[in-house]
């Protein structure tokens, strides 16, 4: 089958690899997505950097971090329900999200200062290896592939939506600690996240050149959701083993 057939969405790759002569400056594009991704990615990297230099200055992070949670779930469910607004939601989506990264890696950075480097480079490593076995169909992404993973997604972030309700009442739980059993569920939560990224090509490749131009901003909210909860989740997992060991 060939690729141009195949359905995805997840852009940081040029036309060339899936632009087929097209294009339209009216339709989705994957060089659309690819350099709203790229703006909103230097965006996020602006806002954490100036959070961790106020958090060296002695400035708390706690309501950054959680503002900047709340406000992307809350962006997150307007742009699903209504995502014709997606070309001004995602950009406040993006400033939502520098806030929360920067409050919640401020804590690695100051305590242990490679880690979120080496966690973005894990990131990018594994974004790009799962790209290729997207594009070399070793993973094929059909619906039972994605039913599995959208379920364990969803699954994983209950858990995570019910351990923070536990916090506010004071009870700390498991996955939070640095037990093996913690660091396991860190693991699964990781591998998910990768998987995760073929929802993203498959959607892209599904709507490049057809869907309308406000599409490319819905592929590249999805895009940078998945590449921070797996960023999120390789920083977590190497901040325990660095405590841990």
């Amino acid at each position: 089958m060939s690729l141009r057939n195949f359905k995805t969405s997840n852009p940081v790759f040029h036309g060339y690899f899936w632009d087929d002569g097209k294009s339209s400056s009216k339709t989705m594009t994957v060089t659309g997505i690819f350099f709203k991704s790229m703006l909103g990615i230097l965006v996020i990297a602006a806002i954490t950097a100036y959070l961790w230099k106020l958090n060296e200055e002695g400035m708390p992070m706690r309501w950054f971090t959680l503002g900047g949670m709340l406000g992307s779930v809350i962006i997150s469910i307007v742009i699903s329900v209504r995502q014709n607004w997606a070309h001004f939601l995602v950009p406040l989506y993006v400033i939502a999200k520098g806030c929360f990264l920067g409050g919640f890696s401020s804590y690695a950075h100051r305590n242990f200062p490679e880690l979120p480097y080496q966690a973005i480079g894990v990131t990018i490593v594994t974004f790009f290896v799962m790209l290729l076995l997207y594009q070399l169909k070793i993973i094929v992404v059909t619906k039972q592939l994605k039913s599995i993973i959208i379920s364990a997604t969803v699954s994983i972030m209950v858990v995570y939506l019910i351990s923070w309700i536990l916090n506010l009442f004071g009870i700390k739980p498991y996955i939070w600690g640095t037990s093996w059993f913690a660091i396991a569920f860190n693991i699964l939560a990781a591998i998910v996240a990768s998987f995760a990224l073929l929802l993203d090509f498959d959607y892209i490749e599904r709507y490049k050149n057809k869907a309308p131009k406000y599409k490319e901003w819905i592929a590249t909210w999805g895009l940078l959701a998945t590449l921070i909860w797996l960023y999120i989740e390789v920083l977590r997992l190497m901040q325990k083993f660095a405590i841990r060991f």
